[in-house]
């Protein structure tokens, strides 16, 4: 299990899973139904990204979400 704790990481791992699937930045936003934009600034880190869409390219990923306390 891996602890994200700022966006800039929840983006690097987005993009080492979406490399790792040999997909380029617009072939996985095709796939996953989302908008080319959206990826690049996820995987870029910004903060303001719409929570929905970074769970819809998790769950593309093969990303889970667990919530837990400290």
């Amino acid at each position: 299990m891996i602890k994200i704790t700022d966006t800039v990481q929840l983006g690097q791992l987005i993009k080492q899973k979406r490399k790792e699937q040999g997909l380029n930045q617009k072939d996985f936003a095709d796939a996953a139904g989302v908008g080319n934009r959206i990826v690049s600034e996820i995987e870029r880190g910004k903060e303001t990204a719409e929570i929905g869409k970074v769970l819809i390219l998790l769950k593309y990923a093969g990303l889970n979400v667990y919530i837990g306390d400290e």
